[in-house]
């Protein structure tokens, strides 16, 4: 039996899977992502775990958004969650699970779950994509997961001189044009009141298309990954092509052309596999 827990702004997600990456039980819970004390997410991962120690997991990953800090297990900081700071995620869940718990920034374990039990396979270098309300990159190179220490997901990187102000505070951060909140803020702007499949289809999605493409392009320059797994809310064929097109018209001479796949499950439990995976890479 394998364990996983998905830390997210005001949710946990977690999972108990068999070794092939089958769901056979999962569960939920909220919190409030503005609250000073750690109450709320102690609570909320209480709920989640329960039953969790009766049923033997050989161990327990982790997938935690923010800065982390995988060799102690602790978030260092959530911008968007004070609570989080300094937060001893992998010793909390240890005394719950009484089970080894091995903790990852969640783009990272996303690429592990794509390569476990998803399209990476038989891959020795990819790029696994997050989208939606959470935005970012995990890589994997020469059959590596990229996990330099400090290494952020690539919401951050800088895609404008200028730019809407981030949640970390500096200018031009990717994150504020390729999320759900420039999706919902731009919409507003344009005069649509609705987030529905007629306004997706139109101009708004091929410029939200275009957002997401700028960032993955500094990917593809960098290291060349060849293919492109999306999650999360990047979904439709349009989409994808958008993608793709911009990919490869900008992609270095001698490098493997982009292909851009879409995950096209009805729920995308992506970092839950892997974080199931990152167990496995550890026995």
């Amino acid at each position: 039996m394998l364990a996983a827990v998905e830390l997210l702004p005001g949710r946990v997600r977690a999972a108990l899977l068999d070794l092939s990456g089958t769901v056979l039980r999962r569960a939920e819970s909220v919190f409030d992502p503005t609250a000073q004390d750690r109450t709320g997410i102690d609570a909320a991962l209480t709920e989640v775990t329960q039953g969790w120690r009766d049923a033997g997991p050989v161990g327990v990953g982790v997938a935690a958004v923010g800065i982390v800090d995988a060799d102690v297990g602790v978030v260092v900081e959530v911008n968007e969650v004070p609570a989080l700071r300094g937060y001893p995620l992998a010793d909390t869940l240890a005394g719950l699970v009484h089970a080894p718990v091995h903790v990852e920034h969640r783009a990272r374990l996303q690429v592990l779950g794509d390569r476990w039990f998803g399209p990476g396979q038989g891959r020795s270098t990819f790029a696994s994509v997050s989208t939606g309300e959470v935005l970012g990159v995990g890589i994997l190179h020469d059959g590596r997961v990229l996990a330099p220490p400090g290494g952020r997901s690539g919401a951050h990187m800088k895609v404008s001189a200028g730019g809407e102000v981030c949640t970390c505070g500096a200018l031009g951060c990717w994150k504020t044009i390729a999320t759900t909140a420039w999706l919902r803020a731009e919409a507003r702007r344009r005069g649509l009141t609705e987030m529905d499949g007629d306004i997706m289809d139109g101009e708004l999605l091929d410029d939200y298309a275009g957002n997401i493409a700028l960032g993955l392009v500094n990917i593809q320059q960098l290291f060349a990954p060849g293919l492109f797994v999306l999650h999360g809310e990047a979904a439709g064929e349009r989409f994808r092509t958008r993608i793709e097109e911009r990919l490869r018209a900008d992609s270095p001479s001698g490098a493997e052309p982009p292909r851009v796949l879409v995950n096209d499950n009805p729920v995308d439990d992506i970092a839950l596999l892997g974080g199931a995976g990152l167990v496995l890479s550890r026995q």
